[in-house]
């Protein structure tokens, strides 16, 4: 897995961020087993205590969950994932929206430019 980080925030979300994606894309299908932390800290370069405090927020969030002997893997929840990948379009598509809107294209204009792009 290729781990890219920013200096500008934690690192443990920017890892959240990364697993979410790899979640919705499918890359970790439902029930998927993530390999051990230790092993994805050792390969993101990062410690440990990172990795585990970004899979804790993963498993609050319900998209990770833990057998106790077996490891961790990726929620069978295809709903909570549907969620999931909608929130985020949503999220992405309101960021384009408003620097479109903070240069100066009306809604309108914001359409057409998409519109003539799709058609492309």
């Amino acid at each position: 897995m290729e781990w890219t980080f920013s200096p500008d925030r934690p690192i443990y979300l920017q890892i959240v961020e990364q697993i979410k994606l790899k979640i919705i894309s499918g890359e970790y299908p439902p029930g998927y087993r993530i390999e051990s932390v230790r092993d994805l800290a050792e390969d993101a370069g990062v410690n440990p205590n990172t990795m585990q405090r970004a899979f804790s927020e993963l498993e609050r969030e319900g998209l990770v969950f833990t057998q106790r002997t077996s490891g961790r893997f990726i929620t069978e929840d295809v709903n909570k994932i549907k969620e999931l990948k909608d929130s985020m379009a949503i999220e992405l598509i309101s960021e384009f929206f408003k620097k479109m809107q903070e240069m100066g294209y009306s809604e309108a204009e914001i359409l057409e430019f998409i519109e003539s792009i799709v058609k492309e």
